[in-house]
């Protein structure tokens, strides 16, 4: 077997005990009627780093929350089986103690937030452990500098982005260097610039050869090279794979896409062109490996991929003017003017505090700015009552936590359709058809913050498409998904964009952007620093690298083939051949 060469990375130590062992573990949450996750078993030895994956669903969160005694003893649930953290009990040991040997980061950082600065958010930690003062501000000091914020570090941290949040509660765990550390999907709200810098951390911290790390994440582009295992579960929650990253990631990559779990890009494309012709002998991990394996490969008699289709756009259906947004005395958006055509799909990208999310939230209606125009369909949104302006533009939450104000998943998408005073029969109707849509049927009566986080994230977009707005915002609509999730997620917006609906959304993912959208939005230090199409702003390299966006993984890997120019200047998935969408 083949080992994924990782340079910086420790191996495991032989002889040392395990700094975790879990042997069939069960949790079953309040009220639910089966355990996710339902039977788990593997060990964590120091220098591993061991990733988690699984489709959503699947107990990848809740089995996180039993490793530092969160579940069972401050969430409810019942635990069986046995989660030996250090060799204490995570059942009974209290999660004071197990802190010393776990740190965790939560998938949604406000979870974890409490002071008022960020230094003293850092210092709570290994304050709370009693130690020295001068200890105490080293660590935090070198922390904050790991992840990129030392600068920051008397600001509050409600004024941090949330990309901005998400680094700082991963210095929070480092500066508490405990041996274990348990890091639930850290590089979701981060630009790519803010990942690159998060992974170096880790490798450093790996690279010590003491710690490890259990590690939940989508982003296997990124995360890929710091992995040394994978353990994966199937949809109940059950452990189908538990092995070398290259074991598992190469060569079971067929039935984890079943799964619908996530895989690097380069892996799925290299799925795709076996199945055109494309002899590769062994499934690429990265960009780089994918495009070395096509270069020693003979010319292939491919069919050719299918030209782009255009859409039709109409009228301005936003027309943004002088928009001007201030936070705690701080200018987040700066004399922004927009225009957004009926039916275009854009993207809005760029740097963690650019002002992505604020630009979005004023469009929606959902953040008044304090000066400028936003009309939606010629009317200003400044004026619309909510109830009136849900009928013209959809919002989903980055967080879909924020905007669910309902006990169950059926009363939160009927919620806006009732205060319409539509006939309940026709709301019962399109509630049903929204929970097939989304797979949460057999979720229609729980309430929402028990559900998974792909889950809120599905239910968040139900909630926004039910209403019939011809305009739909998204913050990060794929934040949470699985893989399978994910793409019907996607596909299904490219399906409402077909139907005229306008598609906005915010992403730190480019290849998502270079996957559907058509127009591109990049925002810097409260800016439109391009407006453009996906192929120009690709195309700009002083842009990307002043910006911190990167290329798709796609465009790495094929820009310049030499063997293969039938795929030079593809960057979406869905065009190579090999593939039904």
């Amino acid at each position: 077997m083949t080992t994924h060469p990782h340079p910086t990375a420790a191996a495991p130590r032989a002889g040392v005990p395990a700094l975790l062992r879990l042997r069939n573990v069960a949790v079953t949450h309040l009220e639910a009627d089966r355990p996710t996750p339902a039977d788990v078993s593997f060990e964590v030895h120091p220098g591993e780093v061991v990733l988690l994956l699984g489709p959503s669903g699947s107990g990848k969160s809740t089995l996180a929350l039993t490793l530092n005694g969160l579940l069972p003893h401050a969430v409810p649930g019942e635990v069986t089986g046995t989660v030996a953290v250090g060799g204490a009990d995570a059942a009974t040991t209290p999660v004071a103690e197990l802190a010393q040997t776990v740190a965790m980061v939560f998938q949604d950082p406000d979870a974890q937030l409490i002071t008022g600065s960020v230094l003293d958010e850092v210092c709570f930690g290994p304050e709370n452990l009693r130690l020295p003062v001068p200890e105490v501000l080293a660590r935090a000091e070198a922390a904050l500098r790991r992840v990129g914020l030392w600068e920051r570090r008397d600001d509050s941290p409600d004024v941090l982005s949330g990309g901005g949040r998400q680094r700082l509660a991963i210095a929070c765990a480092l500066a508490m260097a405990s041996p274990l550390l348990v890091l639930d999907e850290p590089t979701a709200s981060l630009d790519p610039a803010g990942v690159a810098e998060v992974y170096a951390a880790l490798r450093e911290v790996v690279a010590e050869g003491d710690r490890a790390i259990v590690l939940i994440e989508h982003d296997l582009d990124a995360a890929v090279e710091l992995v040394d295992r994978v353990v994966a579960l199937d949809g109940d929650g059950r452990v189908v794979a538990d092995g070398d990253a290259d074991e598992v990631l190469r060569d079971r990559a067929a039935e984890l896409h079943d799964l619908g779990v996530w895989l690097p890009t380069a892996t799925l494309a290299a799925l795709r062109l076996r199945r055109a012709g494309y002899a590769l002998p062994r499934l690429p991990l990265t960009p780089e490996e994918l495009r070395a394996s096509l270069e020693e490969l003979p010319p292939v008699p491919a069919s050719l991929p299918r030209p782009t289709m255009e859409h039709p756009v109409g009228e301005p259906i936003v027309a943004v003017r002088g928009l001007t947004v201030t936070r705690a005395r701080t200018t987040v958006l700066h004399d922004v003017d927009l225009d957004v055509r009926a039916g275009e799909f854009v993207a809005v990208v760029g740097p963690n505090g650019a002002g992505k999310t604020t630009l979005v939230q004023a469009i929606s209606g959902v953040r008044t700015p304090p000066r400028g125009t936003v009309r939606v369909d010629g009317l200003d949104v400044r004026r619309l009552p909510p109830r009136q302006l849900s009928r013209h533009v959809g919002f989903v939450f980055q967080n879909p936590e924020h905007q669910f104000v309902t006990t169950t998943v059926f009363d939160e998408i009927a919620h806006g359709l009732r205060r319409r005073r539509l006939p309940e029969a026709e709301v019962r109707a399109r509630v049903d058809e929204m929970l097939d849509r989304f797979g949460l049927a057999d979720r229609a009566d729980t309430h929402p913050f028990l559900l998974s986080g792909g889950q809120k994230r599905r239910l968040s977009v139900g909630t926004a498409l039910v209403g019939g707005a011809r305009l739909l915002v998204l913050d990060e609509p794929t934040y949470g998904q699985d893989r399978a999730r994910a793409d019907e997620m996607m596909a299904m917006l490219d399906d409402l964009r077909a139907e005229g609906t306008t598609i906005v959304v915010v992403t730190h993912d480019p290849q998502l952007v270079a996957e559907h959208a058509d127009r591109v939005i990049v925002m810097d230090a409260g800016r439109i620093a391009s407006d453009a199409s996906v192929d120009a702003v690709f195309a700009d390299a002083a842009l990307l690298e002043r910006t911190g966006l990167g290329f798709p993984p796609l465009r790495r890997a094929f820009a310049g083939l030499v063997r293969h120019p039938e795929l030079a200047s593809l960057t979406r998935l869905r065009d190579l051949p090999g593939g039904d969408r």
